[in-house]
């Protein structure tokens, strides 16, 4: 595994609720959000449907909207969450909102590539582990605040020692994770290989450099030619 130059700070946070099952990407982030060109604002659309009524108005029975759970950073949630369509901007609203994790039993599987490659922990348990953290998380009157080491790849709950669940990534992910990379971030750590193969593809079949920039200059002259008085 590549050298860990990442602090593996455990992600520690007041633990949210979500029990429903197969809570697909459309209701994590309504379609009306995915206008915009960028990520800006998708925080305020996140599970719009849940958090507010048709007016607007917070729903002030969701666990979002309590004041308890204000400042949420782990949602423990139903199995297959996140199913539906591969919409990225569910990942990133959640991220907007504060949400560093989410614990379930499943999860949808484009979304959990989604999420893992944006740095969205995504932890499963068994549904008996997650069926504890529920009832736990679940007390407004005294939110728990749940603990996720990557350093010892176990869930526990801050100020208690009955409950310990181990998890495990695939090294890939660990490796992102415990480096502070997205995928992005791990590709370019590739940068001297990309090149490298770039240089002996281009040496071997030089016709296939620049294809696309070539092609767009030819139409772009022959636009121009097209267009010129005679």
């Amino acid at each position: 595994m590549s050298d860990i130059t990442h602090a593996l700070a455990p992600i520690e946070g007041t633990g949210a609720p979500l029990p429903l099952p197969n809570l697909d990407t459309d209701q994590i982030m309504p379609k009306q959000f995915l206008r915009g060109i960028d990520k800006a604002g998708l925080d305020k659309g996140l599970l719009y449907d849940m958090r507010f009524d048709e007016h607007g108005v917070p729903r002030a029975d969701f666990v979002l909207n309590q004041a308890a759970y204000r400042n949420t950073r782990v949602l423990v949630a139903g199995p297959n969450f996140g199913c539906g369509s591969s919409r990225e901007h569910a990942v990133w609203g959640l991220q907007q909102y504060g949400i560093q994790a989410v614990i379930a039993p499943s999860f949808g599987e484009i979304f959990y590539s989604n999420a893992m490659n944006n740095r969205l922990l995504l932890v499963m348990l068994p549904q008996a582990d997650v069926d504890r953290l529920m009832a736990v998380v679940s007390d407004a009157a005294a939110p728990a605040t749940l603990r996720i080491d990557l350093a010892t790849m176990t869930v526990g709950i801050a100020g208690r020692d009955d409950f310990s669940a181990g998890f495990t990534l695939s090294p890939r992910h660990l490796d992102m994770f415990r480096r502070g990379l997205d995928i992005i971030g791990l590709s370019l750590t590739h940068a001297d290989a990309i090149a490298a193969f770039a240089r002996r593809h281009h040496a071997a079949s030089p016709w296939l450099r620049d294809v696309a920039a070539t092609t767009m200059a030819r139409l772009a002259t022959r636009k121009d030619e097209e267009h010129i008085d005679v």
